[in-house]
């Protein structure tokens, strides 16, 4: 009946299976082409599937289809019915988006959403497309869509520091991974590079530079192997969800997987170290398993020591370690190994799971009769595993080369509150248990001796092991088993003739002996076994329940000084030890936060330092500065370490336990995830009040610039006709009057910095995106500033070669106004500036270098902020605006802008900004 039962399904996760089934019946399904960079066909392969769904009688729109000017993916999207696109109005400007709710109208059974990744313009419902296909997906309608290695949140970063270019169109890997179908689109690298050179990725100037930026043969390789390794990842989850849903038991050799076998050997960290290289060499996951099974004896103190030294070195190399509890070693692993698909086990050859080698002993021989299947397993635990799981590889090390010998230095598990079993049965009064062992023993005998000869001996005998089993329901295991050989000797003694006498007139009285005491032995060894076991069960409970309190006080906790309150209590609660926190402020300094328990001995801070800088713990338990008695713990949150939590235990065992280690983590994660909470509540607020000072800063300056605007242009178109008129002024005067009208200029430029800065940042200022030549811009912006550049030498490198930019023009040359005007106002006359652009990547990067004094170390950011001067106190004219505007105009355009030192020189500065490169029009020759 027990093995029924264990077969029967949860009723739980059948209801669960059941709804999400429902779920999602009336779901749409989303299919995602996936490659690994542009050009590799995955457009081209989804419309033509496509157009196959739609020869087979599928309502199939097209919503949104980009195909880059590429004709054969033109050619497939012809005869497809196409949803017109949304015209949405951004800063004078109408841009062309996916309509959404024309789609929702229309409701296809199937549409086509081209660039899963891509950002809607301000003002769409939604800010990303795949926002746009979760609604198509929730309304029922199948979505097809497209997405690069790339845009994947995950493996963004890893794309970047490949190809050193990073993309800010990125997609969440919850929405991938919950595709119902991934269509892997591959291409080989040296394919792609020809498919470029032809001009089926990009126009031919375009090709050019992608083919020695970022379309180099090396950064394909290295993009096509992440693609593929993430998609063999997305049909690995779908191998395991089909496997669950249909309770599949044997294992699937599809991906790779080691678990190793450990005991309380000392061969364990041999085991764990082997297996940790076979797992690197296959690139696979590593799982190490422990058996806690029923033992006629506890273990000793030096086999706890050891499997939790073993358990701590598998966590710190990164294995997932777990404890399986059941009668059975082989029916556990077995369990474990099918839940988790698992293709290889390792185990040692010394001392083969738990049924080691028996010695000559009484616990031993119990401990053999505890187990199932006893009678008849006389093999090792590698070949009853090979014989439970048969579609598995075994794999059975060699004795290790040099004798493992057990750790110097450790502190032994003491007894206490949150001591394991075996510290249950060494307890604070170990000779208490055997006292009332034989209380129980002389209460049995007492009771049998009222009834007898009322009772046969047969049921006198029955007294005496529920004496048994009451002492090992009690009192444990040692006591259980000096009841069973007392109840025999005070059965024979008192109820078997001759009586008063150890002697035995039946022979057949010898066999009744030793049942009583072999069934005594087991039955007490099981109840106590039990008992443990129940035990066990209750702290589970119990440190699940502190968890979900301390988590539901923390949810609403408001102030870092309630969070410090509530992690005093509950820690102090739970593992009986003082604690105190460092906090991470704003300015990124750690600081001790207050209340500080009074008895807490002073942590150090700066251990507290290196332990949050690291990311490790140290202290008391670790080996980092184990010699202290606090364990510092840093308090790791998603974003990043949050502070370090200082623990002060009454013993040091506390340290070293792996379930009180593991239950300290989770109270660390706990509190890290709510000091982030609070800390993004207190950056939301000063957010808040800094955008409303300045968007009432950029009021007064947009007033006061525009008032003094008008004036300004009057004063200098009054010098302007002074100097101009018919009748010849004095000199002095004539000096006079342009001196007047260069100082109305300059007030002029200040002013207008002013309303673009205002303007900018109240992102009233829209861009006419329209397609440049950056050596148009540049000559421009030189002739504009033709007077302020009269003292200097200027040097403009060729730059008719480089491809158009969409950009707003004007803003784009007050940009080199500014950087031109900047580099003259602090280089002494007769200097030389130097203009010069490339292509790097997808950007367009221009410089203006200079051979002046260049910048002050530790100034290169500062500089770019408003009212931020290169000198404090100076003769030259400005109040530090003209790098900010640069700054805003070029991040409005989706730009960067920095300054470097002038490269090739012993002084100067570098001013480079860049500017998004995209893909300009077609430009068709003129006729004639």
């Amino acid at each position: 009946m027990a093995d029924i039962a264990d077969e029967r399904p949860d009723p739980d996760a059948l209801l669960k299976t059941l709804d999400a089934a429902e779920r999602q019946a009336v779901r749409g399904k989303l299919r995602v082409y996936f490659g690994a960079s542009a050009g590799v066909g995955k457009t081209y392969t989804m419309l033509a599937a496509a157009r196959a769904q739609a020869a087979q009688g599928v309502d199939v729109l097209a919503g949104i289809v980009e195909t880059h000017g590429r004709r054969e993916t033109a050619t497939l999207l012809e005869g497809l019915p196409v949803l017109p696109l949304k015209d949405v109005a951004y800063r004078g400007h109408v841009l062309k988006e996916f309509d959404l709710d024309g789609a929702l109208q229309r409701r296809p059974a199937l549409v086509l959403v081209d660039e899963l990744a891509h950002s809607n313009a301000p003002g769409s419902r939604h800010a990303k497309r795949w926002q746009d296909i979760q609604e198509l997906l929730a309304a029922g309608i199948d979505v097809w869509t497209t997405l690069n290695v790339q845009h994947l949140d995950s493996l963004n970063e890893a794309v970047g520091s490949i190809t050193g270019v990073r993309v800010w169109e990125t997609v969440p890997d919850d929405v991938f991974d919950a595709a119902d179908e991934v269509m892997l689109v591959d291409l080989s690298a040296d394919e792609l590079l020809r498919r470029l050179k032809e001009g089926k990725v990009y126009l031919p100037e375009q090709a050019r530079h992608a083919a020695s930026n970022f379309f180099r043969k090396g950064n394909l390789i290295a993009l096509r192997e992440l693609a593929l390794r993430r998609t063999a990842e997305h049909v690995d989850d779908d191998v395991q969800a089909y496997r669950r849903d249909r309770a599949i038991e044997p294992v699937w050799r599809t991906r790779e997987a080691i678990v190793a076998c450990i005991g309380p050997d000392a061969d364990a960290e041999y085991v764990i170290r082997s297996a940790h290289r076979m797992s690197q060499q296959l690139d696979c996951d590593l799982h190490v398993v422990t058996i806690d099974t029923p033992r006629a004896a506890p273990p000793a103190p030096a086999e706890i020591e050891r499997l939790q030294h073993s358990l701590a070195l598998a966590d710190s190399l990164g294995a997932r370690s777990e404890t399986l509890a059941g009668g059975d070693m082989v029916d556990a692993v077995v369990r474990y190994v099918r839940r988790h698909n698992i293709t290889k086990a390792i185990v040692g050859r010394t001392r083969a799971g738990g049924l080691q080698r028996l010695r000559p002993s009484l616990s031993a021989f119990l401990t053999a009769v505890m187990s199932p299947g006893w009678l008849w397993r006389r093999h090792s635990f590698a070949d009853m595993l090979a014989a439970g799981c048969p579609e598995i590889d075994i794999i059975r090390l060699g004795a290790p080369p040099i004798p493992a010998r057990a750790p110097v230095g450790r502190h032994p598990i003491a007894a206490g509150r949150r001591a394991g079993p075996a510290d249950d049965e060494r307890g604070a009064r170990p000779l208490a248990g055997y006292a009332w062992a034989l209380s129980y023993c002389a209460a049995a005998t007492a009771l049998s001796a009222l009834a007898f000869p009322a009772l046969h001996q047969t049921n006198i005998v029955m007294l005496f092991l529920l004496a048994v089993v009451a002492v090992a329901l009690r009192h444990g295991r040692g006591p259980a088993a000096l009841a069973s050989v007392v109840s025999v000797g005070l059965f024979d003694f008192f109820f078997v003739q001759p009586l008063s006498s150890f002697a035995v007139s039946d022979v057949q009285y010898l066999l009744t002996f030793a049942v009583l005491l072999g069934v005594g032995l087991l039955i007490g060894q099981l109840t106590a076994g039990l008992r443990l076991q129940a035990q066990a069960s209750v702290k589970r409970e119990a440190d699940a329940r502190s968890l979900y309190e301390f988590a539901r006080e923390l949810s609403s906790a408001l102030l870092p000084e309630q969070i410090v309150a509530l992690a005093g209590s509950f820690v102090h609660a739970t593992f009986g030890s003082r604690c105190a926190l460092y906090i991470l402020g704003l300015d990124d300094r750690l600081r001790l936060a207050p209340p500080v328990d009074g008895e807490m001995p002073a942590p150090a801070s700066a251990l507290a330092q290196w332990v949050h800088d690291h990311g490790q713990p140290a202290g008391a338990g670790t080996t980092t500065l184990s010699n202290t008695d606090l364990l510092y713990m840093p308090l790791k949150a998603p974003m990043r370490t949050r502070g370090v939590l200082v623990l002060a235990a009454p013993r040091r065992s506390l340290y070293t336990h792996p379930d009180t280690r593991r239950q300290i983590e989770a109270y660390a994660t706990l509190i890290a995830i709510a000091l982030e909470r609070l800390h993004y509540v207190e950056v939301a607020q000063q957010a808040l009040v800094s955008m409303e000072s300045e968007k009432l800063r950029n009021s007064l300056l947009a007033a006061v610039s525009h008032d003094l605007r008008t004036p300004l242009t009057s004063l200098v178109g009054m010098t302007d006709t002074l100097t101009r008129q018919q009748a010849e002024l004095p000199a002095g005067v004539l000096d006079t009057v342009r001196a007047m009208r260069d100082q109305a200029q300059r007030m002029h430029a200040l002013v207008a910095n002013l309303l673009d800065m205002a303007r900018l940042q109240s992102r009233d200022a829209p861009l006419r995106l329209e397609w440049q030549s950056i050596e148009e811009l540049v000559g421009a912006a030189l002739a504009a500033m033709r007077e302020p550049l009269a003292g200097h030498r200027i040097e403009v490198d060729s730059l008719s070669t480089l491809p158009l930019v969409e950009c707003d023009g004007v803003l784009i040359e007050r940009v080199l106004c500014n950087l031109l005007e900047n580099a003259a106002k602090y280089t002494p006359p007769g200097s030389t500036l130097r203009i010069h652009a490339s292509v790097h990547e997808a950007e367009m990067h221009v410089a203006i270098a200079d051979n002046g004094p260049g910048v002050a170390p530790g100034a290169e950011r500062r500089i770019f902020e408003k009212f931020t001067r290169g000198e404090r106190e100076s003769a030259t004219p400005g109040v530090g605006l003209g790098l900010a505007v640069c700054e805003a105009i070029v991040a409005a355009h989706h730009g960067r802008i920095w300054v470097e030192h002038a490269p090739g020189q012993a002084s100067g500065a570098q001013f480079v900004f860049s500017l998004p490169l995209g893909t300009p029009p077609d430009i068709k020759p003129e006729t004639a």
